[in-house]
């Protein structure tokens, strides 16, 4: 299974594969027709309570990766559909966060590969 992730920002690759952005909110100063995904699964994101909760505070990263993946378990078909892709091709998740390290795409993936 190859899951990659990429900031939406990033100059896309051919190497990026199916590009899904896993963001609830449309990220801002880009355009629709500019951003160039594949898929947008706002769906499979945070919802908007646990998001301003967390706030990219990386010493709530811990709880937010347990409480996110609880909402995931409530997601298991669109969490299936995800990984099915993977096995066939590689799959970036796109991200419209500054903190590489500490967002949505980075627990989905560890998510994902569990």
């Amino acid at each position: 299974m190859s899951i990659r992730l990429k900031r939406l920002y990033d100059k896309p690759a051919k190497s990026d594969g199916r590009r899904v952005l896993v963001d609830r909110l449309w990220p801002r100063g880009v355009k629709k027709d500019q951003a160039r995904i594949d898929q947008w699964l706002k769906d499979i994101a945070p919802s908007t309570s646990l998001r301003k909760w967390f706030k990219h505070d990386p010493r709530k990263w811990k709880e937010f990766k347990k409480k996110y993946a609880a909402e995931l378990e409530d997601r298991h078909e669109q969490v299936e559909k995800l990984v099915r892709e993977a096995r066939k091709r590689t799959v970036t998740l796109l991200f419209s966060a500054k903190d590489a390290h500490h967002n949505n795409a980075v627990a989905l993936r560890e998510y994902l590969t569990k």
